[in-house]
Parts: C-alpha cells; sequence; structure tokens
C-alpha cells in the first residue's frame, strides 16, 4: 500500500513539476540568457580594455623614442594625442609627459598644463601632487614667494609624498625673495626631517650657510 502512496506522490510531484515549468520556464530561460550575454560581454569588454591598453603602451613607447630623439615637438603631438584619447593611467601620465616636452619651448604654457592637472580631482592626489611641484619648478625663478607658498605649502606638510621638494623650492623662493625668516624656516624644516634626501640635504646646508646669523636678542 505504501509504494501505491509513493507512485501517488510522485505523479503529483510530476504534475506540479510540469505546471510550474509551462508557467515559468520562459523567465528561466531568458535568465539564462541573460547570465550568459551578460558573462560574454564581460569577457569581451576585458578584451577591449586590454586591447586598448596595449595599443597606448605602444603608442606611448613610441613619443618616449621621439623624446629620446630630441624630436620634442613631435613627441609633444604624440602624448597630447595619448592624453585625449589613452585609457585613465596612460592618459595621465602622457599628460605629464606632454608637459614635459612643451616645457622647453614654453615655460608658461608647460606650467599652465601642470596646473591643469594638478586641478582635476579624477587623477589622484599623489599625481596632482607632482603636478603641482613640475608646475612650481617652472615658475620658481619668476614667482612672488607668495605665490610659491600657495602653490607648494599643502605639498610641503609633514609626510607629504613630495615635501622635500616642496620645501627646497620654498627656501630658494624665499632666499632669492629676500625673505631670510622664511627661509631659515624651510630649511630648518628639511634640517629636521630624518628623510630628508641626503643630496637635497647638502643643498640645504649650503645655502643655510649663505644667511645672515640670526640676531641676538
Amino acid at each position: 500500500m505504501s509504494e501505491l502512496f509513493d507512485e501517488v506522490d510522485e505523479e503529483v510531484r510530476r504534475e506540479q513539476f510540469k505546471r510550474l515549468w509551462d508557467k515559468y520556464s520562459i523567465y528561466f530561460i531568458a535568465l539564462m540568457v541573460l547570465v550568459v550575454a551578460a558573462a560574454a560581454g564581460w569577457q569581451g569588454y576585458r578584451y577591449l580594455e586590454a586591447k586598448k591598453a596595449a595599443e597606448a603602451g605602444g603608442a606611448f613607447e613610441k613619443a618616449v623614442e621621439l623624446s629620446e630623439q630630441d624630436k620634442h615637438a613631435e613627441a609633444e603631438a604624440a602624448f597630447t594625442e595619448l592624453a585625449a584619447k589613452a585609457p585613465s593611467g596612460y592618459r595621465t601620465l602622457a599628460r605629464l609627459r606632454a608637459a614635459a616636452e612643451a616645457a622647453a619651448r614654453d615655460p608658461k604654457a608647460a606650467a599652465k598644463m601642470y596646473d591643469d592637472l594638478a586641478a582635476d580631482r579624477s587623477v589622484g592626489g599623489e599625481w596632482q601632487d607632482l603636478a603641482k611641484i613640475r608646475a612650481a619648478g617652472l615658475v620658481l625663478d619668476s614667482a612672488s614667494y607668495a605665490d610659491m607658498l600657495q602653490r607648494l605649502e599643502p605639498s610641503a606638510a609633514p609626510k607629504a609624498t613630495f615635501r622635500h621638494s616642496a620645501r627646497e623650492m620654498l627656501a630658494l623662493s624665499a632666499w632669492r625673495n629676500n625673505d631670510m625668516t622664511a627661509a631659515r624656516k624651510w630649511l630648518d624644516a628639511i634640517a629636521e626631517d630624518g628623510e630628508t634626501p641626503p643630496g637635497l640635504r647638502s643643498r640645504a646646508e649650503a645655502l643655510q650657510a649663505l644667511l645672515p646669523p640670526v640676531a641676538k636678542s
């Protein structure tokens, strides 16, 4: 008798499954199609991105070769083109290199390119800081100390990635603008930082020796 009940239960389950399948099979099939399509689309996207990165890498290397051959105008044009259409990583590098190539022909224009990069939050904090340092280096001889301080003071803070270069440029700017108090402040910051590179420390000590002695109170 129990076997009969088991057969009846099995038949009922089959009928229930059949009704469910007839009712919902289209949705199940559609879901499977979407899953397969999404997987294929993701693989296709990864392939295209890898292809773009490889193409950008090759174009970047060619632009670097132009620069090394002293074909700076051509190199600048190549980097500028990359900056407009390359994937994000290469785009930022290309913008930096384009500005570096422009520096030889027009330092002011190159400083503007670096400033634009420094103001672009999409490139990331460290790239922005590097652009600030590069721009400041191009205007160091002509900018006022106030301008340099506005540009570089955040980058000169403790633990900032490029603080050593920022402090050196601020010290030089203060010295050239006859602000010995500010120059001494930044030279002291260089001397007191245990992570200051040896070469920069030596340059700071040489500049320190040129400062007038501190007046005794």
